[in-house]
C-alpha cells in the first residue's frame, strides 16, 4: 500500500474535516480505501494460517467507516483521521459491535502502526462473563499473563475506567482482582510505519497478531450465561 499517500491523505483531512474537502478528495481515498482492504485480506490470510477461526473473515465488514457518527458527540467533525480495521470470527456480528476477542489495527496520519488484541469496553453481559472466566479459570489466565511473547510485545492490560473496588459479587481476594477490576481486556502497542518499505506492513502485523494469540484463544473461553427459556 502506498503508505506516504495515505498519511499524507490522513493529515490533509485532520486540517480539512469538513464535507466539500472529503468530497472533493473522494478518488484518493476511494484508492487509498481499496489498497488498504487488500492489507486487510492479506492480514486475516495470514492470521489464519495460525488462528483458523478468523480464515473466513469477510476483510469488507473488519473496515471501520471513515464517516462518525456525531449525533450525540460535542466533536461535530464528520470524519475520523485514521483507517482501521478489526477481525474476529465470521460467525461473531460485524467485528466494530461484536462481543468477543478481536485482532485490531490503525493506521495514523503521524505515520503511527497501531495494533492489539483483545476486547475493548465490552458490553455489560461481556464484561461479567469475562470477569467469570478470571474467577473460574486463574491457573489458564495465569498462564496467559506469564506467556513472554505477549509480554514483550504488548505489555500489560489497558487499564482505562478501572474500577476502586471490586464488582459486585466477586471476592476482593480473588487471584486476579485487580484484572477483574478493569473494564477492558485489550494489549496494543504502537510502532512508527516505515514509510519507504510498506511490503513490512503485512509481515510487521502478523507477527505482533501472532503474539496476542493466547490472550485471544483464551477470552474466547469466556462464554455469556444463556437466559432461562419460559
Amino acid at each position: 500500500m502506498h503508505l506516504r499517500d495515505l498519511t499524507q491523505f490522513l493529515n490533509e483531512l485532520s486540517e480539512n474535516n469538513n464535507r466539500p474537502w472529503f468530497i472533493m478528495n473522494k478518488p484518493r481515498y476511494d484508492i487509498l480505501r481499496e489498497e488498504f482492504l487488500a492489507v486487510v485480506t492479506g492480514l486475516i490470510a495470514e492470521l489464519g494460517k495460525f488462528d483458523p477461526a478468523v480464515k473466513f473473515c469477510n476483510p469488507k465488514k473488519a473496515l471501520f467507516r471513515i464517516n462518525r457518527d456525531v449525533r450525540f458527540a460535542h466533536d461535530k467533525r464528520p470524519y475520523k483521521t485514521r483507517f482501521s480495521a478489526a477481525i474476529a470470527p465470521n460467525d461473531m456480528r460485524r467485528p466494530s459491535m461484536a462481543a468477543g476477542p478481536t485482532f485490531y489495527l490503525q493506521i495514523e496520519g503521524s505515520g503511527k502502526l497501531l495494533f492489539g488484541a483483545g476486547e475493548y469496553m465490552p458490553p455489560a453481559g461481556r464484561l461479567r462473563a469475562i470477569r467469570e472466566h478470571m474467577l473460574n479459570d486463574a491457573p489458564g489466565l495465569g498462564k496467559v499473563l506469564k506467556n513472554r511473547r505477549l509480554r514483550q510485545t504488548f505489555g500489560t492490560f489497558q487499564d482505562e475506567g478501572k474500577l476502586m473496588r471490586p464488582p459486585k459479587g466477586f471476592p476482593a481476594d480473588a487471584e486476579h482482582i485487580e484484572l477483574i477490576k478493569l473494564k477492558s481486556f485489550f494489549v496494543w502497542t504502537e510502532v512508527a510505519l516505515d514509510l519507504n518499505a510498506p511490503e513490512l506492513l503485512l509481515p510487521t502485523l502478523a507477527a505482533g497478531l501472532k503474539d496476542a494469540l493466547p490472550l485471544v484463544t483464551w477470552l474466547r473461553g469466556a462464554k455469556e450465561q444463556q437466559e432461562p427459556e419460559e
